[in-house]
Protein backbone atom coordinates (compact mmCIF):
# COMPACT_ATOMS: atom_id res chain seq x y z
CA UNK A 1 0.00 0.00 0.00
CA UNK A 2 2.67 2.46 0.80
CA UNK A 3 4.08 1.73 -2.84
CA UNK A 4 0.80 2.89 -4.26
CA UNK A 5 0.78 5.67 -2.41
CA UNK A 6 4.36 7.06 -3.57
CA UNK A 7 3.20 6.48 -6.71
CA UNK A 8 0.02 8.01 -6.57
CA UNK A 9 1.40 11.35 -4.99
CA UNK A 10 3.96 11.87 -8.28
CA UNK A 11 0.92 11.64 -10.56
CA UNK A 12 0.50 15.14 -13.06
CA UNK A 13 3.75 16.05 -11.83
CA UNK A 14 7.34 15.97 -13.41
CA UNK A 15 9.29 13.36 -11.87
CA UNK A 16 12.87 13.48 -11.07
CA UNK A 17 15.13 10.17 -11.19
CA UNK A 18 18.43 8.63 -12.36
CA UNK A 19 19.08 7.98 -15.71
CA UNK A 20 21.97 6.49 -17.79
CA UNK A 21 22.67 9.40 -20.13
CA UNK A 22 24.63 8.70 -23.27
CA UNK A 23 26.04 12.22 -24.23
CA UNK A 24 27.72 11.10 -27.44
CA UNK A 25 28.09 8.32 -29.23
CA UNK A 26 30.32 5.71 -28.07
CA UNK A 27 31.63 7.34 -24.81
CA UNK A 28 30.63 5.93 -21.09
CA UNK A 29 27.00 6.65 -19.92
CA UNK A 30 26.56 9.22 -17.09
CA UNK A 31 24.64 8.13 -14.62
CA UNK A 32 22.60 11.81 -13.81
CA UNK A 33 19.04 13.11 -12.32
CA UNK A 34 16.78 13.95 -15.57
CA UNK A 35 13.54 15.18 -15.54
CA UNK A 36 10.52 13.16 -16.80
CA UNK A 37 7.38 15.13 -17.45
CA UNK A 38 4.04 13.63 -17.05
CA UNK A 39 2.19 11.38 -19.47
CA UNK A 40 0.46 13.03 -22.15
CA UNK A 41 -3.68 11.49 -22.95
CA UNK A 42 -2.43 8.65 -24.75
CA UNK A 43 0.30 7.61 -22.65
CA UNK A 44 1.70 5.74 -19.79
CA UNK A 45 4.57 6.77 -17.17
CA UNK A 46 6.37 3.70 -16.39
CA UNK A 47 8.65 3.14 -12.99
CA UNK A 48 10.95 0.75 -14.56
CA UNK A 49 12.72 -2.00 -11.87
CA UNK A 50 14.71 -3.75 -13.88
CA UNK A 51 16.48 -3.70 -17.79
CA UNK A 52 17.98 -5.85 -19.46
CA UNK A 53 21.03 -4.80 -22.38
CA UNK A 54 20.56 -6.38 -25.72
CA UNK A 55 23.42 -5.97 -28.81
CA UNK A 56 20.46 -3.33 -30.05
CA UNK A 57 21.31 -0.75 -27.54
CA UNK A 58 25.24 -1.61 -28.41
CA UNK A 59 24.64 -1.08 -31.42
CA UNK A 60 22.83 2.79 -31.58
CA UNK A 61 25.05 3.15 -28.73
CA UNK A 62 28.05 3.17 -30.71
CA UNK A 63 26.20 4.78 -34.11
CA UNK A 64 28.33 3.63 -35.96
CA UNK A 65 27.07 5.20 -40.10
CA UNK A 66 24.26 5.88 -38.63
CA UNK A 67 22.17 8.92 -37.41
CA UNK A 68 23.68 10.74 -34.63
CA UNK A 69 20.65 11.13 -32.23
CA UNK A 70 22.35 12.33 -28.91
CA UNK A 71 21.71 13.33 -25.66
CA UNK A 72 19.69 9.57 -25.72
CA UNK A 73 18.82 7.02 -23.08
CA UNK A 74 18.57 3.75 -24.05
CA UNK A 75 17.34 0.71 -23.23
CA UNK A 76 14.17 -1.33 -24.66
CA UNK A 77 14.15 -4.46 -22.60
CA UNK A 78 12.42 -4.06 -19.44
CA UNK A 79 9.78 -4.71 -16.84
CA UNK A 80 8.11 -1.87 -14.55
CA UNK A 81 4.95 -0.48 -12.77
CA UNK A 82 2.62 2.06 -13.80
CA UNK A 83 3.28 4.82 -12.05
CA UNK A 84 0.44 7.01 -14.40
CA UNK A 85 -1.37 7.29 -17.58
CA UNK A 86 -3.02 9.80 -20.06
CA UNK A 87 -6.51 10.65 -19.71
CA UNK A 88 -7.38 8.75 -23.16
CA UNK A 89 -5.32 5.54 -21.60
CA UNK A 90 -7.56 2.03 -21.45
CA UNK A 91 -5.75 -1.69 -20.66
CA UNK A 92 -3.40 -0.46 -18.19
CA UNK A 93 -3.73 1.82 -15.26
CA UNK A 94 -1.82 2.77 -11.89
CA UNK A 95 -0.25 0.10 -9.78
CA UNK A 96 -0.07 -2.63 -13.28
CA UNK A 97 2.90 -4.42 -13.93
CA UNK A 98 3.90 -4.25 -17.35
CA UNK A 99 6.60 -4.83 -20.18
CA UNK A 100 7.61 -2.04 -22.45
CA UNK A 101 7.28 -2.67 -25.75
CA UNK A 102 10.00 -1.07 -28.15
CA UNK A 103 7.22 -2.37 -31.28
CA UNK A 104 4.14 -1.00 -30.62
CA UNK A 105 0.31 -2.57 -31.37
CA UNK A 106 -2.53 0.23 -31.92
CA UNK A 107 -4.95 -2.25 -32.33
CA UNK A 108 -6.12 0.12 -35.20
CA UNK A 109 -4.20 0.32 -38.15
CA UNK A 110 -4.52 -1.44 -41.78
CA UNK A 111 -1.12 -3.63 -40.19
CA UNK A 112 -2.48 -4.59 -36.63
CA UNK A 113 -6.73 -5.35 -38.27
CA UNK A 114 -4.68 -7.38 -40.96
CA UNK A 115 -4.64 -10.22 -39.05
CA UNK A 116 -1.70 -11.00 -40.83
CA UNK A 117 1.58 -9.31 -39.48
CA UNK A 118 2.61 -8.07 -36.35
CA UNK A 119 3.70 -5.03 -37.17
CA UNK A 120 2.14 -1.66 -36.18
CA UNK A 121 1.74 0.80 -39.46
CA UNK A 122 1.66 3.73 -36.56
CA UNK A 123 3.99 2.32 -34.59
CA UNK A 124 6.81 0.50 -36.73
CA UNK A 125 10.43 0.88 -35.08
CA UNK A 126 12.17 4.28 -36.48
CA UNK A 127 15.63 3.89 -34.71
CA UNK A 128 16.24 7.64 -35.90
CA UNK A 129 13.03 9.10 -34.02
CA UNK A 130 14.27 10.71 -30.67
CA UNK A 131 10.88 11.72 -29.33
CA UNK A 132 7.52 9.98 -28.81
CA UNK A 133 4.75 9.76 -31.68
CA UNK A 134 2.01 11.48 -29.88
CA UNK A 135 3.45 15.07 -30.62
CA UNK A 136 7.00 14.42 -31.84
CA UNK A 137 8.84 15.73 -28.53
CA UNK A 138 10.58 14.45 -25.91
CA UNK A 139 9.23 13.40 -22.24
CA UNK A 140 13.06 13.95 -21.17
CA UNK A 141 14.95 16.58 -20.26
CA UNK A 142 18.14 17.65 -18.28
CA UNK A 143 17.64 19.76 -14.67
CA UNK A 144 18.23 23.05 -16.86
CA UNK A 145 15.37 22.23 -19.20
CA UNK A 146 17.61 20.70 -22.16
CA UNK A 147 15.92 17.97 -24.38
CA UNK A 148 17.33 14.58 -23.70
CA UNK A 149 16.23 12.08 -26.58
CA UNK A 150 14.23 8.96 -26.51
CA UNK A 151 15.26 5.64 -28.15
CA UNK A 152 12.46 3.20 -29.65
CA UNK A 153 9.73 4.90 -27.80
CA UNK A 154 10.58 2.99 -24.60
CA UNK A 155 14.14 4.73 -22.96
CA UNK A 156 14.15 2.18 -20.15
CA UNK A 157 17.72 2.86 -18.98
CA UNK A 158 15.89 5.27 -16.14
CA UNK A 159 13.82 4.89 -13.32
CA UNK A 160 11.17 6.81 -14.69
CA UNK A 161 10.32 6.69 -18.47
CA UNK A 162 6.86 7.35 -20.99
CA UNK A 163 5.52 5.18 -23.50
CA UNK A 164 2.80 5.31 -25.62
CA UNK A 165 -0.10 3.28 -25.14
CA UNK A 166 0.75 1.09 -27.69
CA UNK A 167 3.68 0.15 -26.39
CA UNK A 168 2.94 -1.36 -23.26
CA UNK A 169 1.84 -5.11 -21.91
CA UNK A 170 -0.07 -5.63 -18.56
CA UNK A 171 1.40 -8.71 -17.20
CA UNK A 172 0.33 -11.31 -14.28
CA UNK A 173 1.52 -9.52 -10.91
CA UNK A 174 3.00 -12.18 -9.55
CA UNK A 175 5.48 -12.76 -12.17
CA UNK A 176 9.35 -11.93 -11.17
CA UNK A 177 9.98 -8.87 -12.92
CA UNK A 178 14.14 -9.29 -12.61
CA UNK A 179 13.58 -12.59 -15.00
CA UNK A 180 10.09 -11.58 -17.27
CA UNK A 181 11.83 -8.44 -18.24
CA UNK A 182 13.77 -10.16 -20.73
CA UNK A 183 10.58 -11.05 -22.82
CA UNK A 184 10.69 -7.74 -24.19
CA UNK A 185 12.71 -8.48 -27.34
CA UNK A 186 15.71 -11.00 -27.29
CA UNK A 187 14.20 -14.36 -26.15
CA UNK A 188 10.73 -13.73 -27.73
CA UNK A 189 12.24 -13.05 -31.14
CA UNK A 190 14.22 -16.30 -31.15
CA UNK A 191 11.26 -18.49 -29.54
CA UNK A 192 8.74 -16.64 -31.75
CA UNK A 193 11.13 -17.38 -34.87
CA UNK A 194 10.50 -21.25 -33.92
CA UNK A 195 7.07 -21.70 -33.00
CA UNK A 196 5.27 -18.68 -35.36
CA UNK A 197 7.62 -18.04 -38.39
CA UNK A 198 9.24 -21.44 -39.20
CA UNK A 199 6.51 -23.24 -37.29
CA UNK A 200 8.49 -26.05 -36.56
CA UNK A 201 6.67 -29.23 -36.63
CA UNK A 202 6.83 -32.74 -34.02
CA UNK A 203 9.93 -34.78 -35.57
CA UNK A 204 11.42 -31.83 -37.57
CA UNK A 205 14.95 -30.90 -37.75
CA UNK A 206 16.18 -27.43 -37.04
CA UNK A 207 19.60 -26.01 -37.51
CA UNK A 208 20.28 -22.75 -35.54
CA UNK A 209 23.01 -20.14 -37.13
CA UNK A 210 24.53 -17.69 -34.66
CA UNK A 211 24.02 -18.86 -30.78
CA UNK A 212 23.49 -15.81 -28.69
CA UNK A 213 20.51 -15.04 -26.69
CA UNK A 214 18.10 -15.56 -30.18
CA UNK A 215 19.48 -18.33 -30.90
CA UNK A 216 19.44 -20.05 -28.11
CA UNK A 217 15.50 -19.24 -27.54
CA UNK A 218 15.38 -20.34 -30.78
CA UNK A 219 16.29 -23.88 -29.91
CA UNK A 220 13.97 -23.41 -26.93
CA UNK A 221 11.36 -22.71 -29.16
CA UNK A 222 12.23 -25.57 -31.42
CA UNK A 223 12.57 -28.53 -28.63
CA UNK A 224 8.82 -26.86 -27.06
CA UNK A 225 7.43 -27.09 -30.75
CA UNK A 226 8.62 -30.91 -30.76
CA UNK A 227 11.80 -30.87 -32.59
CA UNK A 228 13.59 -34.09 -33.14
CA UNK A 229 17.12 -32.85 -33.91
CA UNK A 230 18.38 -29.26 -33.52
CA UNK A 231 21.83 -28.86 -34.55
CA UNK A 232 24.25 -26.36 -32.40
CA UNK A 233 25.60 -26.34 -29.31
CA UNK A 234 24.14 -28.72 -26.06
CA UNK A 235 22.48 -25.89 -24.39
CA UNK A 236 18.57 -24.87 -24.62
CA UNK A 237 17.71 -28.31 -26.31
CA UNK A 238 20.09 -28.39 -28.62
CA UNK A 239 20.67 -31.61 -29.46
CA UNK A 240 24.13 -31.50 -32.07
CA UNK A 241 27.06 -29.62 -32.17
CA UNK A 242 28.44 -28.37 -35.44
CA UNK A 243 31.73 -26.61 -35.50
CA UNK A 244 32.58 -24.81 -39.09
CA UNK A 245 36.13 -24.86 -37.83
CA UNK A 246 36.54 -28.52 -37.65
CA UNK A 247 35.58 -28.86 -41.02
CA UNK A 248 36.97 -28.59 -44.54
CA UNK A 249 33.77 -27.96 -46.01
CA UNK A 250 30.88 -25.49 -46.21
CA UNK A 251 28.63 -25.60 -43.13
CA UNK A 252 25.91 -26.52 -44.99
CA UNK A 253 27.11 -29.59 -46.81
CA UNK A 254 28.18 -30.56 -43.53
CA UNK A 255 24.32 -29.93 -42.49
CA UNK A 256 23.19 -31.80 -45.64
CA UNK A 257 25.04 -34.99 -44.93
CA UNK A 258 23.93 -35.33 -41.27
CA UNK A 259 20.70 -34.96 -42.02
CA UNK A 260 20.39 -36.88 -45.59
CA UNK A 261 19.20 -33.75 -47.29
CA UNK A 262 19.24 -30.69 -45.14
CA UNK A 263 16.59 -29.95 -42.08
CA UNK A 264 13.72 -28.69 -42.39
CA UNK A 265 14.29 -25.83 -40.66
CA UNK A 266 16.95 -23.17 -40.61
CA UNK A 267 17.02 -20.25 -37.82
CA UNK A 268 19.61 -17.29 -38.69
CA UNK A 269 19.93 -15.76 -35.57
CA UNK A 270 22.51 -12.67 -36.28
CA UNK A 271 22.12 -11.22 -39.82
CA UNK A 272 25.44 -11.92 -41.32
CA UNK A 273 24.79 -12.39 -45.01
CA UNK A 274 27.42 -15.19 -44.87
CA UNK A 275 24.96 -17.20 -42.30
CA UNK A 276 21.68 -16.49 -44.13
CA UNK A 277 22.79 -18.04 -47.71
CA UNK A 278 24.13 -20.89 -45.45
CA UNK A 279 20.91 -21.23 -43.77
CA UNK A 280 19.03 -21.28 -47.29
CA UNK A 281 21.56 -23.65 -48.70
CA UNK A 282 20.96 -26.21 -45.52
CA UNK A 283 17.17 -26.69 -45.37
CA UNK A 284 16.05 -29.86 -47.69
CA UNK A 285 14.99 -28.77 -51.34
CA UNK A 286 11.14 -29.21 -51.83
CA UNK A 287 9.99 -27.84 -48.33
CA UNK A 288 12.54 -26.23 -46.27
CA UNK A 289 12.38 -23.23 -44.48
CA UNK A 290 15.23 -20.49 -43.32
CA UNK A 291 14.30 -17.55 -41.05
CA UNK A 292 16.07 -14.64 -40.69
CA UNK A 293 16.03 -13.60 -36.85
CA UNK A 294 19.05 -11.01 -36.61
CA UNK A 295 20.04 -7.69 -38.18
CA UNK A 296 24.03 -7.47 -38.09
CA UNK A 297 24.63 -3.65 -37.86
CA UNK A 298 27.39 -4.37 -41.03
CA UNK A 299 24.51 -6.75 -42.72
CA UNK A 300 25.09 -6.23 -46.81
CA UNK A 301 22.94 -7.69 -49.30
CA UNK A 302 22.51 -11.72 -49.56
CA UNK A 303 23.15 -13.58 -52.86
CA UNK A 304 21.58 -16.97 -53.17
CA UNK A 305 21.10 -18.99 -56.25
CA UNK A 306 17.58 -18.63 -57.78
CA UNK A 307 18.05 -22.33 -58.23
CA UNK A 308 17.32 -22.61 -54.44
CA UNK A 309 14.20 -21.62 -54.44
CA UNK A 310 13.10 -22.92 -57.82
CA UNK A 311 13.27 -26.24 -55.89
CA UNK A 312 10.96 -25.14 -53.29
CA UNK A 313 13.36 -23.86 -50.65
CA UNK A 314 11.61 -20.65 -48.97
CA UNK A 315 13.36 -17.91 -47.14
CA UNK A 316 11.30 -15.27 -44.96
CA UNK A 317 12.34 -12.60 -42.06
CA UNK A 318 10.36 -12.38 -38.42
CA UNK A 319 10.25 -9.29 -36.29
CA UNK A 320 9.95 -10.17 -32.95
CA UNK A 321 9.44 -13.62 -33.19
CA UNK A 322 5.90 -12.91 -35.09
CA UNK A 323 4.10 -12.66 -31.31
CA UNK A 324 1.74 -9.11 -30.94
CA UNK A 325 3.58 -7.77 -27.44
CA UNK A 326 0.36 -6.13 -26.81
CA UNK A 327 -1.85 -8.85 -27.16
CA UNK A 328 0.13 -11.52 -26.39
CA UNK A 329 3.04 -11.17 -23.94
CA UNK A 330 1.44 -12.69 -20.80
CA UNK A 331 0.46 -15.47 -22.67
CA UNK A 332 4.50 -15.79 -22.41
CA UNK A 333 4.31 -14.89 -19.04
CA UNK A 334 2.96 -17.83 -18.05
CA UNK A 335 4.58 -20.27 -20.06
CA UNK A 336 7.39 -19.17 -17.69
CA UNK A 337 5.03 -19.43 -14.69
CA UNK A 338 3.97 -22.78 -15.76
CA UNK A 339 7.96 -23.39 -16.28
CA UNK A 340 7.21 -24.48 -20.33
CA UNK A 341 10.16 -21.35 -20.74
CA UNK A 342 12.87 -21.14 -19.79
CA UNK A 343 14.42 -17.47 -18.87
CA UNK A 344 16.76 -18.33 -15.47
CA UNK A 345 19.32 -19.86 -17.58
CA UNK A 346 19.61 -16.86 -20.06
CA UNK A 347 20.27 -14.41 -16.75
CA UNK A 348 24.48 -14.39 -16.71
CA UNK A 349 24.70 -11.71 -14.59
CA UNK A 350 23.05 -8.80 -12.16
CA UNK A 351 24.00 -5.91 -11.62
CA UNK A 352 22.80 -2.48 -9.97
CA UNK A 353 21.71 0.31 -12.00
CA UNK A 354 24.75 2.35 -11.18
CA UNK A 355 26.70 -0.46 -13.28
CA UNK A 356 25.32 0.09 -16.63
CA UNK A 357 28.49 1.16 -18.08
CA UNK A 358 30.31 -2.23 -16.38
CA UNK A 359 27.52 -4.18 -18.09
CA UNK A 360 27.99 -3.11 -21.54
CA UNK A 361 30.93 -3.66 -21.39
CA UNK A 362 30.28 -7.22 -20.37
CA UNK A 363 28.43 -7.32 -23.42
CA UNK A 364 31.20 -6.02 -25.47
CA UNK A 365 33.67 -8.64 -24.56
CA UNK A 366 30.84 -11.72 -25.14
CA UNK A 367 30.81 -12.44 -21.59
CA UNK A 368 27.42 -12.31 -20.91
CA UNK A 369 24.19 -13.63 -22.46
CA UNK A 370 21.56 -10.91 -20.62
CA UNK A 371 22.66 -8.61 -17.86
CA UNK A 372 19.66 -7.73 -15.53
CA UNK A 373 20.07 -4.37 -14.03
CA UNK A 374 18.31 -3.36 -11.26
CA UNK A 375 17.28 -0.04 -10.51
CA UNK A 376 17.76 1.64 -7.04
CA UNK A 377 14.45 3.66 -6.88
CA UNK A 378 15.21 6.51 -4.01
CA UNK A 379 11.10 6.99 -3.62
Amino acid sequence: MAAEAAIAATAGEVITCNAAVAYEAGAPMIVDKICVAPPKPSEVRLKITHTSLCRTDLTFWRAIGQKKVFPRIFGHEAAGIVESVGKEVTGVKPGDHVVPLFTGECQECRYCRSGKTNLCQKFKVDTDRGVLASDGTSRFSTKDGKPIYHFLGTSTFSEYTVVDQACVAKIDKAAPLDKVCLLSCGITTGLGASINTAKVEKGSTVAIFGLGTIGFAAAQGAKIAGASRIIGIDKFGLTDTVNPKEHDKPIQEVIKEMTDGGVDYAIECVGNVKLIEAAVESVHEGWGKAVVAGLDDNTKFVSVHPGNFLYGRLLTGTFFGDYKGRSQMNDLVEMYMKKELNLDDFITHNLPFHKVNEAFQLLIEGKCLRCVLHMEHDH
